[in-house]
């Protein structure tokens, strides 16, 4: 599907691009501007902008969501803070001085 009509850009070919840079570096934010540059191109009149997005945001969980399932451990956000907590507590106890207390 041709997304944008002034540079004549289609919905793979951003899907392409969105998909490398993810697997360049899997956390980085995918912006349209980034992804016109990687084609060598730049949005001329702004109309195809909000379709780039749309394509991002869903190419982008697409692939979050399938490494999710090829690691295995999905962990929720409460269950996440938990056991980080666990771990830490039983790297690092602290002690309490009360000699800075006033008597």
């Amino acid at each position: 599907m041709l997304v944008c009509q002034c540079n004549m850009i289609t919905s793979k070919e951003i899907e392409d691009i969105v998909l490398d840079l993810l697997r360049a570096d899997p956390w980085q934010l995918v912006v349209p501007a980034k992804v016109y540059s990687e084609l060598n191109r730049r949005a001329k009149c702004g109309g195809c902008v909000p379709n780039v997005v749309d394509i991002i945001v869903r190419v982008t969980e697409n692939y979050h969501s399938q490494q999710a399932q090829q690691s295995g451990e999905v962990l929720s956000l409460p269950t996440g803070l938990e056991k980080l907590k666990q771990q830490r507590s039983g790297v690092r106890r602290e002690r309490r001085s009360t000699s800075h207390r006033a008597a």
